[in-house]
């Protein structure tokens, strides 16, 4: 299946918000394209061009509190720490821009992921 028009835009507006950051990368994961920062996923976009953020568990409440954030529960569970956001939460380069800086605050606490950590990731395909 073809990647929609509307989720590489949601791709394109992202990209420069990320690429001046250490350990800019880009990974299919989710059924969607994931931004990672030092191996951490920071944010993401789905097929559905919705919006992937990882807030952490101690922003997660506020996140869900802003306008058309909800819980991500792709699988019927819900990843606590992690926030889908629906296209009106993010129309403007400004609100996308206060998601992506909330995704890199949450992976500035974290370690960067080790050359082996990421190869054992993808190896057990």
């Amino acid at each position: 299946m073809a990647w929609p028009e509307a989720a590489e835009q949601l791709a394109q507006r992202i990209r420069p918000l990320l690429q001046a950051h250490p350990g800019f990368d880009e990974k299919r994961m989710f059924g969607g394209l994931c931004f990672l920062l030092n191996g951490n996923m920071c944010c993401g976009v789905t097929k559905e061009a919705r919006l992937m953020v990882r807030v952490g568990g101690d922003a997660y409440d506020d996140a869900l509190r802003q306008p058309h954030a909800t819980e991500m529960d792709f699988t019927g569970r819900p990843l606590k720490g992690m926030v889908f956001v629906d296209a009106p939460g993010f129309a403007h380069d400004n609100q996308l821009a206060e998601w992506i800086d909330r995704g890199i605050a949450f992976c500035g606490q974290l370690p960067e992921k080790s050359a082996a950590a990421k190869s054992r990731r993808t190896k057990r395909r």
